[in-house]
């Protein structure tokens, strides 16, 4: 039988908390803008949720340490593109660090110009509505202003590694 650990407050280790949160299984997403002079940015990001549906609003956290921070900060619009059982290596493009994460991936422009990726398995695109401070990260929250899904598979990410639905 497997042994449970639990740890006060006082014990919290970083590496050892992380590995708590990972047995939450969650989407992945791409979240994408349109940074300064018509560059587009994106990164993967699994913190994603939905927060109100009267008035439609959903977040996403993005860590203050990633240089991407001050775009997204300063964006009026951002694309949450939730990512197919097929679409893995879209999600490692954008969270590993390179020139141009877009070279090569079809998309659309968006509202506010954000991409939106071609054959997610749906997106969102919101105006960047509020931020707020939570330790570490900035909490990004997001007003829908459009929306769109299809049937399909969604990539998952779990304990560390990338899995799909039984």
């Amino acid at each position: 039988m497997d042994e449970t650990r639990r740890k006060d407050a006082a014990e919290f280790d970083q590496r050892d908390f992380r590995n708590a949160l990972g047995r939450f299984a969650t989407g992945v997403t791409v979240i994408t803008t349109m940074g300064p002079g018509g560059k587009p940015e994106g990164l993967t990001v699994n913190s994603f949720s939905a927060v109100s549906l009267d008035e439609p609003l959903i977040l996403w956290c993005m860590a203050k340490s990633s240089p991407s921070l001050p775009i997204f900060m300063e964006t009026g619009h951002f694309a949450v593109n939730v990512l197919t059982s097929s679409q893995q290596n879209l999600s490692n493009t954008f969270s590993a660090s390179a020139k141009d994460k877009f070279s090569g991936v079809e998309w659309r422009q968006g509202l506010g110009g954000a991409p939106v990726l071609n054959g997610c398995l749906a997106s969102f695109e919101c105006r960047n509505s509020a931020q707020h401070e939570g330790g570490d990260h900035l909490i990004l929250i997001g007003a829908v202003e459009k929306y769109d899904y299809h049937e399909g598979q969604p990539l998952l990410f779990l304990s560390g590694n990338y899995t799909v639905p039984a």
